[in-house]
């Protein structure tokens, strides 16, 4: 399945709307090329009054509804959508993610179409799954933590190449 258009179309409508948002999550890490899959798309943002009412435009845009935490004090709004299964969870809390802020100013932009996600880097998505401690996130720290590894001897290998040599 190829998600670039519907990740464009989320892109666009966080763009228009002024949503901030952080992908975290495995979709996050998958676009970092952690070979990883999941049934939804991970968003921290800031949990107020002026950004639930852009939520509910997203969602009424996208034809989906948001369903509302089990338990309120979770934080987590669902837009669901029937039609394809679309899931996109926007979570005002993420374990071991101090700040909105903080996890901000260490993502990087990627982009769909003509807008642009702000994407966690994966070494906070680590340090999240690991703080989460839940079986499923802990399944796939080792894969995470290979990707990682991996990133970073081929940033290693860039910077230390010159044209010499290459």
């Amino acid at each position: 399945m190829d998600a670039a258009p519907i990740l464009s179309q989320i892109a666009e409508l966080l763009a228009r709307h002024g949503l901030e948002v952080v992908m975290i999550g495995n979709a996050a890490a998958a676009l970092q090329g952690a070979p990883v899959t999941t049934i939804d798309i991970d968003f921290l943002f800031r949990k107020t009054p002026a950004n639930l009412k852009k939520l509910k435009a997203i969602a009424a845009e996208l034809e989906a509804v948001i369903l509302a935490p089990y338990y309120p004090v979770s934080g987590l709004f669902r837009v669901s959508r029937d039609t394809d299964s679309l899931q996109l969870d926007f979570m005002s809390v993420v374990d071991g993610v101090r700040s909105f802020e903080g996890l901000r100013k260490r993502a990087m932009p990627v982009p769909f179409g003509g807008s642009r996600i702000l994407v966690a880097a994966l070494a906070d998505i680590i340090k999240s799954k690991k703080a989460a401690g839940r079986p499923r996130d802990l399944a796939v720290l080792e894969v995470l933590e290979k990707t990682l590894e991996q990133t970073a001897d081929r940033t290693q290998g860039k910077a230390g190449s010159s044209p010499e040599r290459d």
